[in-house]
């Protein structure tokens, strides 16, 4: 902390923006902005040329998903961590599909054997519950498209309500949907996503004074 960080007056009183608290805001939008374009070029990529080289996109998607979870700033802790247990478990999930299927043909095997969505799913879910928090607290439309299409398209194809066609655009549509939300938020001042601390401070003690 410095003289030059600001102040603000929270709920429960006056905090101050840090330098780190910016530098997390701003390794939280440069993740997100990895994880839309990863997102978004993967699926250009595994149509245009084939999923032989495509699925190593995964590998950014994962990762930067798994850091921007990190250094989100949720009030409710029991959701955050909700999050990040999804996170984990689609990470394994995809783990599991590139293990059990040749590498080239991962995506390939999940369009045409939707049960595998169970097992990659929950990273989807978290990445629906960071466009829940962004519309929640912004209210920008990108947000809360990113948040309608991924679970009407995984669904809906788990469901087999719609086919993997339409399945994989409206995904596709939602990585370009984060890819803009990153690139606005570049604008807003690093308080606006750290949000009110007074309120993290008075949830912390709390769960102090609650105990085990």
């Amino acid at each position: 902390m410095t003289t030059a960080d600001p102040q603000f007056d929270g709920i429960y009183g006056p905090f101050t923006i840090t330098s780190t608290d910016r530098e997390e805001v701003q390794r939280y939008r440069i993740c997100l902005l990895i994880g839309g374009v990863s997102l978004s070029v993967g699926l250009l990529q595994w149509w245009m040329v084939g999923g032989q080289w495509a699925w190593l996109w995964l590998l950014p998607l994962c990762i930067s998903l798994g850091l921007a979870l990190q250094w989100i700033h949720i009030y409710l802790r029991p959701l955050h961590r909700a999050l990040q247990l999804f996170w984990l478990i689609g990470s394994l999930g995809w783990l599991v599909l590139l293990l059990q299927a040749p590498a080239s043909e991962a995506l390939n095997t999940l369009a045409s054997q939707p049960l595998w969505l169970l097992a990659v799913g929950p990273m989807f879910a978290a990445l629906t519950g960071i466009g829940f928090k962004e519309f929640f607290c912004f209210r920008r439309p990108e947000a809360i498209g990113l948040t309608l299409l991924l679970p009407v398209a995984l669904l809906g194809r788990l469901l087999g309500l719609i086919g993997k066609g339409p399945c994989w655009m409206l995904v596709l549509f939602a990585g370009l949907l984060l890819v803009v939300l990153a690139v606005r938020k570049f604008g807003m001042e690093a308080a606006a996503d750290v949000g009110d601390k007074s309120v993290f401070a008075y949830l912390d003690a709390q769960r102090e004074v609650a105990g085990p």
